[in-house]
């Protein structure tokens, strides 16, 4: 049984998609689409950079979007691919949009819209250079929190993401982030800041979950038509309520990506396709559970060598 990711931040970089915009006519016109609803040109930013812009969350959210949607869209049209029997879509945070969008309960318009909302609200939510996230390796879940409820209970310093085993993300202000990681380093685990330009998935994030309720709640959903996994509870929801219910909640809940993974694979999924720039969420997965096959689509030949 097949079940389909789909990345979140980390994964962009500039030219991402080139391939495919320069093969398949309707993926230009999806590009252009794009820089219409947005009313600004992402389809130049995507294939052209800076890689400076494209790291800003407000650019990156809908641009990861856009390479996922086109993939998706070319498999429809190209493959059989999701023909085959699958179990669930998932996706990392934004990436969550991806996957609804490929289950048709949200449109393109929607899924560029919401990400342009939801990328200008968590970059306003905390002032540039006040707030940010750290990779945490080789620890699990429960040490980590203990640590922080031991050692700096009165510190805005969360868990943010447990993306594998032994791989969590810290979101907090900076300054308390250095704090912790001192603590850390001290204690001979190891810790990376990641280039990130806010502290996302945590309660610093509460005036960006306050704008994007109204938002949320006034679109129209259809009900999806594959099992969708929330990242807030690691389960799929039940239906279009509970989607915009989770999606608000989404904003400042820890993104819950090991246990999801460890759902997928509980109810009969053996093999995960990343649909999207990179291989961030191969590698998670691997961490996981190494007895399940893993494959990448993100540029042409992966789309003509998929055998499944």
């Amino acid at each position: 049984m097949i079940s389909v990711v789909f990345p979140g931040q980390g994964s962009q970089k500039v030219g991402m998609g080139s391939d495919l915009y320069n093969q398949f006519e309707y993926v230009k016109q999806i590009f252009k689409n794009a820089d219409e609803i947005l009313g600004y040109n992402i389809s130049d930013l995507i294939l052209n950079g800076p890689q400076e812009k494209l790291n800003q969350t407000t650019f990156t959210q809908p641009a990861i979007y856009l390479i996922g949607h086109a993939i998706s869209e070319i498999l429809k049209k190209e493959t059989n691919f999701f023909k085959n029997k699958f179990c669930y879509l998932a996706g990392h945070s934004l990436g969550e949009y991806t996957a609804l969008t490929t289950a048709e309960t949200i449109t393109l318009e929607q899924g560029l819209l919401l990400l342009k909302s939801r990328g200008e609200a968590m970059q306003s939510a905390v002032p540039l250079g006040e707030g940010g996230m750290m990779a945490v390796l080789g620890v699990e879940t429960e040490e980590i929190k203990k640590l922080i409820n031991d050692n700096f209970k009165n510190i805005e310093c969360f868990l943010a993401n447990d993306n594998s085993n032994g791989q969590l993300i810290l979101s907090g202000k900076i300054d308390e982030l250095d704090k912790f990681s001192s603590l850390l380093k001290e204690k001979k685990i190891k810790n990376i800041k990641l280039p990130v330009s806010a502290p996302f998935h945590c309660e610093l994030m509460r005036e960006a979950t306050i704008k994007m309720e109204k938002i949320i709640n006034d679109q129209k959903l259809k009900d999806p038509k594959f099992k969708v996994v929330s990242n807030v509870t690691a389960k799929t929801y039940n239906n279009t309520d509970e989607i915009k219910q989770l999606l608000i909640k989404q904003i400042e809940s820890p993104v819950r990506w090991r246990e999801s993974i460890e759902y997928m694979i509980s109810q009969g999924t053996n093999t995960f396709v990343e649909i999207g720039p990179g291989k961030v969420l191969s590698g998670l997965i691997k961490r996981i559970n190494r007895e399940v096959k893993v494959l990448n689509i993100d540029k042409v030949e992966d789309i003509q060598d998929i055998n499944l």
